[in-house]
Order: structure tokens, then sequence, then C-alpha cells
């Protein structure tokens, strides 16, 4: 049998052992909406859905009751960004680490954004180009 979004709701809230008032407060709203959404005679608007997928860690689809599947399927490429340089060719690495690209800080919005090794690589030389580019165009300014 389909669930519907009220079960789901109901499910994930009691998983998390919170109850309708701790629930609505999170989400800024009265018992009395947690309470219609979860007997199924209100659906909250898309935003909030969204919003109730977020907190529960779940798909849109799962707390539709279009799915069986809680989360999507893992990303192709997640790496730690140790992981990540070391895919690198070793010319890359040291231009990385020698150009002061913000090392972890660059891997990290590379792994959140799930680039891959071979994007990475093309990012890099377009950064390197940019700053070849500045570099020379200030020369030129400075004679």
């Amino acid at each position: 049998m389909r669930k519907h979004f009220g079960d789901r709701l109901k499910e994930l809230r009691i998983e998390i052992k919170l109850t309708q008032e701790q629930l609505a407060e999170k989400f800024n709203t009265g018992k009395a909406s947690i309470s219609h959404y979860e007997s199924n005679r209100r659906i909250p608007d898309a935003h909030t859905i969204e919003k109730f997928a977020e907190y529960f860690n779940v798909t849109v689809d799962f707390l539709l009751g279009r799915t069986e599947i809680r989360q999507q399927a893992e990303p192709k490429y997640i790496y730690s960004s140790d992981e990540l340089i070391e895919l690198l060719p070793v010319e890359y690495k040291e231009l990385f680490k020698s150009q002061n690209l913000g090392y972890v800080k660059f891997t990290k919005k590379m792994i959140k954004e799930q680039i891959n090794p071979e994007t990475l690589i093309k990012l890099l030389e377009h950064h390197l180009q940019i700053k070849e580019d500045f570099k020379k165009d200030k020369e030129k300014n400075n004679t």
C-alpha cells in the first residue's frame, strides 16, 4: 500500500522522537498544522515539503510516498581533499601548492560540488591562465 505524505511525516517525526509540538516549533508553525499534515487533511506547499525532506534527510519523492528509497544514490565522485589532490598529475599538485590556491578550501569546494579530477585539472588550468593574464596586464600597466 502506498504511503501518503502525512504517514511519512509522522513516521519520520516519531523516528527522531519529536512531538508534534517540537516539530511545529522547528518549522515555525503550529501543532495543528502538523496534525493536519499527519492526518492527510492538508498538504504543505512545495517549499515546506522540501524543507521537511531536507530536515529529515530524505528525498521529496520518499516523503510524498512515491518511492521506498529514502535518499538518492551517492554521487559518482566523492573524495576527501587529500584523495582528490592525489588523483592529480604531479605537476598540478606542485602548481596547486606553489600558486597558493587555498589548497584545502579549494578542494573542499570541489568535493562539495562533486567535481571529478579531469574537471579539476581544467579549472586549475583556467585559474592559472587568468592569473597569468592578470600578471601580464599589471606589468604592462606599470611600464
